[in-house]
């Protein structure tokens, strides 16, 4: 079952600042598609509708911290490891590398609960991630969690 996923992406100007680095808010963005392109590759979707709710993940916790400047144009990987799966959470650790040489240039985490709106109600609580869901993802091995995640 899968606990990794890579996706690479060129940055673009939009997401740099004045001096030409990318804006810190942007990791989160890099993070939420990163997760997004490795729940589609799974055939999922990270936000279901049925007859009666929408099912969706927000988020409970996000941190993110930078080691070196990522600007305009350079290639970034992203590298997603599934840290942990509880009942009704995810937990998930990124990697940011520079494609050129595979320097680090910042880490991430984000933790984000499944959780259903009612439509009639607009009601949110959170919910058992479904087991199709679950049949497919799984915590990445320890090792490779504090191993600094080179995989």
């Amino acid at each position: 079952m899968p606990y990794e996923f890579k996706f690479r992406r060129r940055i673009e100007f939009a997401e740099t600042d004045m001096a030409g680095i990318v804006h810190f808010a942007n990791f989160f963005r890099m993070m939420e598609v990163t997760e997004h392109a490795f729940f589609r590759s799974l055939g999922l979707t990270i936000h279901g509708h049925d007859p009666v709710s929408t099912t969706g993940w927000p988020r409970v916790s996000a941190t993110c911290d930078y080691r070196a400047p990522l600007r305009f144009e350079e290639e970034v990987e992203i590298h997603l490891l599934v840290a942990e799966v509880r009942t009704r959470s995810i937990r998930y650790a990124f990697v940011f590398r520079k494609v050129v040489d595979g320097s680090e240039v910042a880490r991430g985490e984000v933790a984000a609960v499944c959780a259903s709106v009612e439509k009639a109600t607009g009601k949110l609580s959170a919910v058992p991630i479904p087991d199709a869901v679950r049949a497919l993802i799984e915590p990445a091995p320890t090792k490779l969690l504090h191993e600094g995640q080179h995989a």
